[in-house]
């Protein structure tokens, strides 16, 4: 396959034919093409016919592809890696200096390239070198050039198309019957988004209908017996969204006589071909980076994968064969669900029967209690609370009091270092733990947390993104303590009261997000540290359970850097007995279905800490149920992550990976992500690419792609 078709000529050099009215058709074919070279005048030939098209009610065209077929692709596609790109620039920085428009082409070559690359090697071959490469065309002499070239010699005002050709050693600059799809850049393809029908701009049309014509018209010269020549897909995007219009039709109904070559073409467009224009939608992210995975880029893939069926042939591995794996994965997925085996799942055990057991807090029935509840405890500003801690009394000065929706919670400094700040919980008293919920959400935060730090510390746990247990004990109450010498209480409301000391010290996320400080770079950072406090957690069996922006906190003080650090851990999973918080916006599903959580419920919740942070719709939910159909609903129709995937194309590829994942008993992999975020760390400078006064997109690009040795990360991982 290298190299394409060796034995065809170009355009002008001839062709022999057996028949003579076939090679005056040919001449006359060849003549035609000399002459049908502008696509403004086309365009204005096809203008009233096209706007008759859009006045109408019904569609005006039809769909390329149907939206089944796009499903199946997906499938298929799973286990298929494309290269992160991270250079096309952003529409929010959108201007007309040239820096701009030279990065839009080397985007779209790199978009193109990858593309093409990725899907001969999923559906063709891995072994046989790809025999496509990506060039440009200039509009004044329709001949090709690299975009670099062009660039270099000052012609990139002159490029009006990206295409992807056959390698052809006979012709090395490139032909037009090499041509497997063009590409039309232009800058207000997105603009119709929001309109009507999602449609581009009729002049885009015509435009693309120009170059359709002319490629179906190379093809019909080239001796290639096996190339498809009745139908073309031309790409039509800009910086951010895209569309696909396919042409088909039987040439020989194409008079090429008349004079005036573009009445013949627009002719033959009206009465013998057939349009097909996809809906515009989204291609890439705030940050240039192409989201594979969405509606907008599977159309340009599917559009790609039929273009090179029609001149390499159907390829070795059907979409139907790779689309039944994905099947295959759902039933076992399924079938594991509902058996009652035990399998390690690489953050301890996780048995998915139910079991009888004795949970951990037992419902005291209500003709029980007669014990008179004490009225809650009071600490203002300025108290000093001491509390015993393995037979030593230590002081705490309370400097700020805070609250978690309805528990407070303190600042505090150590008596004998004023400068230190610390976290200070105060817990029920022992004859106050009831069944009403701010006393169970207080035994949470202090009782159960203290005992989950505490497994942490004697596990050997360390990580800078957990918290720190300093120091837990009983209240020493004012007065004499009339504690009888064998356990229990006196009489004193506070005696008994259990206290917390952690560190560090930092802002909440959901303060970060009201106070509008909470940006790309802190979603970055706050993915990294929490995927790592939970890879460490996991590596001892506890699972968190309770992720939320209230649960995350974002240290400064003293730091050359700052880092989050996951808090909250009352709700820790330590067995298969302990049920999870349950939170209708941040809970994951499986926790919502099944009152546990299975291997990705953390990275689950994570995902939808990121997704609000950034400015995702939470909507008002009263009921589980309510829940369940809006992760339904966002997960299915890829509102989560086309919004991560403004943040990052590795936080997309995340989401990606977890909705993959979620309900499964398949290990979470918290490796991967975390190597991938070290590289994106090293790479940071990435996030200003896309301002306009930073123009060398090309050597940004040339770094990364160092950095992306293995290829890049995959829209979905297994």
């Amino acid at each position: 396959m290298e190299g394409g078709s060796t034995d065809r000529e170009s355009i002008g050099s001839g062709t022999k034919n057996s028949s003579t009215s076939s090679g005056s058709r040919s001449h006359k074919c060849k003549e035609f093409l000399r002459r049908f070279v502008d696509s403004d005048i086309l365009s204005a030939n096809l203008e009233e016919w096209l706007e008759e098209f859009a006045g109408c009610d019904a569609p005006a065209f039809e769909l390329p592809f149907e939206l089944i077929d796009l499903q199946k692709f997906d499938y298929a596609l799973e286990g298929v890696s494309f290269q992160q790109l991270i250079r096309m620039p952003s529409a929010v920085y959108a201007s007309t200096s040239g820096a701009l428009e030279a990065a839009t082409y080397l985007a779209v070559e790199d978009f193109l390239h990858a593309s093409v690359k990725g899907l001969w090697e999923a559906f063709w071959s891995q072994d046989e070198p790809m025999p496509f490469y990506v060039t440009c065309v200039y509009d004044a002499n329709l001949k090709f050039y690299q975009a670099e070239k062009a660039i270099a010699n000052g012609k990139l005002g002159g490029l009006c198309a990206t295409g992807i050709l056959l390698k052809n050693p006979r012709h090395p600059h490139g032909k037009w019957d090499d041509i497997l799809q063009l590409a039309l850049v232009r800058p207000d393809i997105g603009n119709l988004q929001e309109k009507s029908d999602h449609k581009p701009s009729l002049s885009v049309i015509g435009e693309a209908l120009f170059y359709a014509v002319r490629i179906l018209l190379s093809r019909s010269l080239s001796t290639n017996a096996s190339l498809t020549v009745n139908s073309a897909f031309v790409l039509l995007v800009d910086s951010q969204y895209g569309g696909v219009l396919k042409v088909e039709g039987d040439l020989t109904k194409l008079e090429f006589g008349a004079s005036n070559v573009y009445e013949c073409a627009a002719e033959w467009i009206r009465n013998y071909s057939q349009i097909a224009v996809s809906p515009i939608d989204r291609i890439w992210n705030d940050l240039g980076n192409a989201n594979w995975g969405d509606i907008g880029a599977l159309q340009l893939l599917f559009a790609t994968f039929h273009s090179i069926i029609q001149i390499a042939g159907l390829p070795k591995n059907s979409i139907e064969d790779l689309a039944a794996d994905h099947s295959s994965r759902l039933q076992i997925r399924r079938a594991e669900r509902q058996l009652g085996d035990t399998r390690i799942n690489g953050n301890g055990l996780f048995r998915l029967q139910q079991r009888s057991v004795t949970p951990e807090i037992v419902e005291v029935q209500e003709e029980s209690r007669n014990v008179e509840s004490e009225k809650p405890m009071k600490l203002e500003v300025g108290s000093v609370l001491w509390l015993e801690d393995s037979n030593l009394q230590k002081g705490y000065h309370i400097n700020e009091i805070l609250t978690d929706e309805e528990t407070p919670y303190y600042i505090a400094s150590p008596v004998e270092d004023q400068g230190k700040t610390l976290f200070l919980y105060v817990g029920s008293h022992p004859s106050q733990l009831e069944s009403a919920w701010e006393d169970m959400k207080l035994w949470y935060q202090v009782q159960r947390q203290t005992k989950i730090l505490n497994i942490m510390k004697q596990k050997g746990l360390s990580s800078k993104y957990l918290p720190h247990l300093n120091a837990s004990g009983r209240m020493v109450h004012p007065g004499q303590c009339q504690r009888p010498t064998s356990g229990g209480n006196c009489s004193h409301p506070w005696c008994g009261t259990l206290i917390l000391v952690t560190s560090p010290v930092g802002k909440t996320v959901a303060d970060m997000v009201r106070d509008g400080q909470f940006g790309p770079n802190e979603a970055i950072r706050c993915c990294h540290d929490c995927l790592s406090a939970l890879s460490t957690a996991a590596s001892a069996g506890i699972r968190h359970g309770d992720i939320r922006p209230e649960n995350v906190i974002c240290v400064t003080a003293g730091l050359r850097r700052p880092h989050f650090v996951l808090l909250g851990w009352g709700h820790a999973i330590l067995e298969d007995r302990d049920r999870p918080a349950m939170n209708l916006h941040f809970s994951s599903t499986y926790a919502l279905q099944e009152g546990k959580l299975c291997s990705a419920s953390d990275a689950e919740s994570l995902v939808y800490l990121l997704y609000f942070c950034f400015g995702g719709e939470l909507p008002e939910l009263d009921s589980i149920e309510g829940a369940l159909q809006w992760r339904e609903t966002s997960w299915s129709k890829r509102f989560i992550q086309q919004k991560l995937g403004d943040i990052s194309a590795v936080v997309k590829a995340f989401a990606d990976y977890v909705d993959s994942l979620c309900g499964t008993p398949y290990p979470m992999d918290y490796e991967i992500w975390l190597r991938s975020w070290i590289k994106v760390f090293l790479f940071m400078g990435y996030f200003v690419a896309a301002d306009p006064q930073i123009q060398n997109y090309r050597y940004i690009y040339k770094i990364h792609q160092t950095k992306e040795e293995d290829g890049g990360i995959g829209k979905r991982k297994e």
